[in-house]
């Protein structure tokens, strides 16, 4: 299961006339940890950022699954709510879950979010979609993780003790 965090930035960002000003972007990280998401993207923002930076804030989100469409920039908080019986009790327990997907407007949204969820047995609402701040999302890629220059693969090590 992903666990996203949200990350927020704060840096200097030149305006058309050239003026700096000093703002705080919003960005999604898929992560193992804190620790894991604040190193990656301390390594994003040094290789997009120019200046000082900071990362400011990390927190866990409730975000269950991200939608990402490459032809937009927007992102869209959706709640989704279905209903499903209690194997204990028998009785009928709604159950909220939240989905984050890329779109140019709200009605684009919730089309994708249709899509993405018609194979989907048990009826479902979908109560809210808004707007979020959020700049860019960036899942976990296990091909990323860098390999300590001192280390080699245990393929390498057992084909040597041969």
């Amino acid at each position: 299961m992903k666990i996203w965090y949200s990350c927020k930035v704060k840096h200097n960002k030149e305006l058309d006339d050239g003026m700096l000003k000093q703002v705080t972007d919003a960005y999604l990280m898929d992560a193992v940890s804190y620790t894991d998401a604040e190193s990656r993207m301390y390594e994003i923002c040094e290789r997009d950022i120019s200046g000082e930076f900071t990362v400011t804030q990390i927190t866990k989100t409730n975000i269950a699954e991200v939608i990402h469409h490459e032809d937009s920039e927007k992102w869209f908080k959706s709640k989704v709510v279905y209903a499903t019986v209690d194997g204990d009790s028998d009785k009928e327990v709604k159950i909220n879950t939240y989905l984050l997907v890329s779109a140019d407007h709200v009605k684009q949204a919730y089309e994708r979010i249709e899509d993405h969820l018609n194979s989907m047995l048990v009826p479902y609402d979908i109560p809210s979609i808004t707007l979020t701040n959020i700049l860019e999302v960036y899942p976990y890629d296990p091909d990323e993780e860098k390999i300590p220059s001192n280390l080699k693969p245990l393929s390498e090590v057992e084909s040597d003790e041969d």
